[in-house]
């Protein structure tokens, strides 16, 4: 008898049995080179954390904070985005703090959905995109995305053969897997096709800050009438290392926000205070540092990108994210992602992501983050050639 039909509703997690098989060579001595989950061992900027214990010392911020994030804070996610993007915000009706882009979205997805609603994410995509869709009930339809795809052409068929017509749709550039990127001109063509449609938007910029090669970010809401139709997550994880924190923002579309803001208002009662004026420190002061974390994930993509191809694994360089998308080489592609990722593990000592993870398009990929320094990577490579040279 099933006694929690919303949890029966998610698929089995495939990264799990990966991980199991990872911390038991590890209890049984082995050095694992860890590349699975995107966890930024980068140290958070000594300014943030400096402001972080200053606040805490403080009783005044030791008691219940705003769910919606205090004011200030609210203020420079939108000074920043003026900054940045030319993007006007009203930080009342415009922005609101979340424990977290993850948070956000799941909760905004809770708030807007219904049974029965359909739901079009990527595929591949960060299992949360589909996953909020699916724990609010609704029914989620996946978009094949990647090389040689027309994602509009692609999108367009899925709403001809969908009914019902789709509420929501769900999308992140720089992507996360697979490293593609947009332009602004790609979002006017998702605002505009959104608006066409009726069919609401949520962006996840969570890594808008880790892009290389002279290749910047656009916002969803650059596009002209992109706040009619949608809101866009922006993370503190990645940009200023600060994961642990769950620091994130959701801006845009003002229904949308004060929906968030209602379902939070029950449901939590905001970051602790100290962290959220660290934040606004944060995004109101320098940003070298987050300059200086992003060229540390270019070294490391170039490192490692330059190796895979030495030994004869081929991957194209991400223009964005933390991540490296690995097509699975053609002699072990017939294992498929779960088993080629179990494969690293035994015998060459390195854990990646199974593309299967992310879902069904993902299959024939691993994913590599960028959480290893240059002497662990190089350590890694040898034990993956070794796993490449045994094909006859």
């Amino acid at each position: 008898m099933s006694q929690f039909p919303r949890i029966d509703r998610l698929p089995p997690y495939v990264f799990a049995t990966v991980n199991e098989l990872k911390m038991n060579l590890r209890h049984q001595g082995h050095d694992i080179v860890d590349f699975g989950m995107g966890n930024p061992d980068l140290a958070t900027p000594p300014h943030i954390v400096e402001k972080l214990i200053e606040a805490a010392q403080k009783a005044g911020n030791h008691r219940y904070s705003l769910s919606k994030g205090i004011p200030n804070l609210r203020k420079a996610i939108c000074d920043r985005y003026k900054r940045h993007y030319d993007v006007d915000l009203d930080p009342d009706t415009e922005a609101i703090a979340c424990m977290g882009a993850k948070e956000g979205l799941a909760h905004l997805a809770l708030a807007m959905l219904s049974p029965g609603d359909v739901v079009f994410v990527p595929d591949p995509t960060y299992p949360i995109h589909s996953a909020a869709a699916t724990i609010a009930g609704a029914d989620v339809r996946r978009i094949p995305i990647g090389r040689g795809r027309d994602f509009f052409a692609d999108l367009l068929f899925a709403v001809e053969q969908t009914w019902p017509q789709p509420k929501l749709l769900i999308i992140s550039y720089p992507h996360n897997p697979t490293g593609e990127v947009a332009t602004l001109e790609f979002f006017q063509k998702v605002v505009d096709f959104a608006k066409e449609h009726k069919i609401w938007v949520m962006h996840d910029l969570a890594y808008a800050d880790i892009v290389f090669d002279g290749y910047k970010a656009p916002s969803l809401l650059q596009a002209k009438g992109a706040k009619d139709i949608g809101v866009e997550f922006y993370s503190m994880s990645k940009s200023y290392s600060m994961a642990g924190w769950r620091t994130g923002f959701c801006v845009g579309n003002r229904d949308m926000i004060h929906a968030l803001g209602r379902i939070k208002s029950y449901l939590d009662y905001g970051m602790f205070q100290p962290i959220q004026i660290a934040a606004t420190v944060a995004l109101n002061g320098p940003e070298d540092c987050v300059r200086e974390i992003c060229d540390i994930y270019r070294q490391r993509r170039d490192l490692l990108i330059s190796e895979l191809n030495r030994i004869g694994w081929e991957v194209p360089p991400p223009k964005g994210t933390m991540f490296v998308w690995a097509e699975i080489p053609e002699p072990f592609k017939h294992l498929g992602s779960v088993e080629f990722a179990k494969l690293l593990l035994r015998e060459a000592g390195v854990a990646v992501s199974p593309g299967l993870g992310f879902g069904m398009a993902g299959d024939n990929f691993v994913r590599f983050a960028l959480i290893e320094n240059a002497h662990r990577t190089k350590q890694a490579i040898r034990g993956i050639k070794k796993v490449l040279s045994k094909v006859e």
